[in-house]
């Protein structure tokens, strides 16, 4: 799971009636109010606010606040509870003995619930024609999704829509809306207000997990005033969830306050326990939000770990968790369409003599050692669907192999080295990282020009446009991927990284990566009659990718998390790698 358009000043947004609720003063916990102010301080703002397009952690966590769609997660203290696809605003899952999977497990019917709302001021009930807005707005030419090919695949006529979405002027709001609403989704439509039925390309056991990604979130009629994640839109966002937003400065903080048009019984994932919700970004020092949360002054980190150093003492602390997790986080990509050093990059023999200059086990000790983290040699990690052991690539101890390094780069013509772009992250241990793959990739003659970048900026625009890469303004980066959904999750480790069919604008397989045999591959795993043989299927799409050498995957995570002694009822969201803020209570 990845991935903004900045320069806006303070906004108040939602008219009136949000911010008289912002201003509700009282006792409470941390001033807040009735239920206090939950304090989270991290570093970076997100990558897109828009739920048509944000594809980082803090997104879909900050999203999910505000945003609703039709089936979802709920946090929970257990790995399999808090993975475990439910209904949403959906009234329940659909299967083929309730009538909401048809017996060729093309169509599903989908039921609304009733009651649920836009905090419109004139509130009013969400329909199932705000969930075919929303699913259209994914390939919208201004900010199009990182997660469209789940939908291209899956539902009939979604590519034909989006192709000639993607010829509308990506800066005419109203071109936007105009081709949006002037033109139908074959296999999608709303029935009557409560009824979405969808029709599906080919049977996909995932289907709900797809429609349960924040990308699926309904969008009420008022978004087609605006382009899609433009700063008229982040001035306008309106929620049918439990929180909205009341102010934002960008990369600086988030407001959140109670939705007054938001009802528990309509909601069996969230809670509207916070009077409040203060996101302070800026701290770029995981030691400094660490030390904010055990002085009490913050609550909750925003996209920072606990430091490496403070997880030893902290093992009996009862505000410390290591959570379970699937993640190949974070991984070297190669920039395949790069012109630099003679396109390179585009060559596997080159990318196989970098595979060897990575020393893995120094990289999993900056994440806290084998107890955190465990080295990671193929791409589906372990607890994901398809995920066999293999290592093409072994050096000793996973220590990394420079000389061998240095004579494959000779043999693919390039005696003298290379010198690479490397931007990185600013936040967490990323400095660590690129500094330690930068002097494994000098052991091998490669010289990385490092570049620092904020979180939301390198997942929003340095990996995503691709006039960039075709220039080559940069070579190398260390993303991260959390899976979009466990379970039934193999499309979501390798079709979002290594389809090569949806690169494009915001995709996430930033270096371009295309190959037919594995594209082939992907087709065939997901028509695959049942799991045990899409796994197997999947394994040979990982095995082929990693003959290619199409990333260098350093390690699988669990992930060290703290709270303050103030949080109770802290509950885990894997695929956020955070507590659900709405269910926390503040003693």
């Amino acid at each position: 799971m990845k991935r903004t358009t900045r320069g806006l000043g303070l906004v108040a947004v939602l008219g009136a009636l949000a911010l008289g609720v912002a201003a509700c003063g009282g006792g409470g916990a941390g001033n807040g109010g009735p239920g206090g102010t939950l304090k989270v301080v991290g570093s970076s703002d997100v990558d897109h606010l828009d739920t048509a397009s944000g594809y980082t952690l803090v997104s879909v966590l900050l999203t999910r606040q505000y945003a609703r769609t039709l089936f979802n997660v709920k946090g929970a203290d257990r790995f399999a509870d808090a993975t475990r696809i439910q209904a949403d605003v959906a009234t329940e899952l659909p299967t083929t003995g309730n009538g909401g999977i048809s017996a060729d497990a093309r169509t599903y019917t989908i039921k609304l619930r009733t009651g649920v709302r836009w905090n419109t001021p004139a509130p009013r009930e969400v329909t199932a024609a705000d969930f075919v807005r929303g699913i259209k707005r994914l390939c919208n030419p201004a900010q199009p999704s990182g997660g469209i090919g789940y939908y291209t695949a899956t539902i009939e006529g979604m590519d034909a829509f989006c192709a000639g979405f993607r010829k509308v002027g990506a800066t005419d709001a109203a071109a936007v809306a105009a081709y949006q609403n002037g033109h139908q989704i074959a296999g999608l439509r709303a029935k009557d207000d409560k009824t979405l039925v969808v029709r599906l390309k080919r049977p996909a056991g995932d289907f709900t997990n797809i429609m349960g990604l924040q990308f699926s979130a309904a969008a009420p009629a008022e978004y087609d005033r605006y382009l899609p994640d433009s700063p008229d839109y982040r001035r306008h966002t309106i929620s049918d969830g439990p929180y909205q937003i009341t102010a934002y400065t960008p990369n600086k903080s988030y407001q959140l306050a109670r939705n007054p048009s938001w009802r528990q019984d309509t909601d069996p994932l969230r809670a509207q326990n916070p009077g409040r919700i203060q996101i302070t970004m800026g701290q770029d020092s995981p030691d400094v939000v660490q030390q904010q949360m055990e002085l009490g002054t913050a609550d909750l980190s925003w996209d920072q770990p606990v430091p490496t150093s403070r997880i030893p003492g902290l093992r009996s602390n009862p505000n410390f968790k290591i959570q379970d997790g699937s993640t190949n986080n974070p991984y070297l990509d190669f920039n395949t369409l790069s012109p630099n050093n003679g396109r390179a990059l585009a060559k596997p023999a080159v990318r196989q003599a970098i595979e060897y200059a990575i020393d893995k086990a120094a990289l999993v000790q900056i994440y806290g050692g084998p107890r955190v983290s465990t080295v990671l040699n193929q791409v589906i990690p372990p607890g994901s669907v398809g995920h066999e052991e293999f290592n093409l690539y072994a050096t000793p101890g996973n220590s990394g192999d420079p000389a061998k390094c240095r004579r494959l780069l000779a043999a693919a013509g390039h005696p003298n080295g290379l010198t690479l772009q490397f931007p990185y992250r600013t936040n967490s241990n990323h400095p660590k990282v690129a500094q330690s793959v930068q002097a494994n990739l000098r052991a091998c003659g490669i010289t990385a020009n490092l570049t620092p970048d904020t979180n939301g900026n390198f997942y929003g625009k340095t990996l995503v446009n691709p006039a960039d890469a075709e220039q080559g303004k940069w070579d190398i980066a260390a993303p991260g991927w959390i899976p979009d959904w466990y379970g039934n999750n193999g499309r979501t480790n390798i079709v979002p990284l290594f389809d090569g069919r949806t690169y494009g604008p915001n995709s996430t397989d930033y270096g371009g990566y295309n190959n037919p045999a594995v594209n082939a591959l992907i087709d065939q795993a997901l028509q695959a009659k049942n799991l045990g043989e899409a796994a197997k299927i999947w394994a040979n799409a990982d095995r082929l990718i990693m003959q290619d050498a199409a990333i260098v995957p350093f390690q699988n995570q669990r992930y060290p998390i703290f709270h303050s002694s103030r949080v109770k009822n802290a509950l885990y969201l894997p695929t956020s790698q955070a507590f659900d803020l709405n269910q926390v209570k503040l003693s």
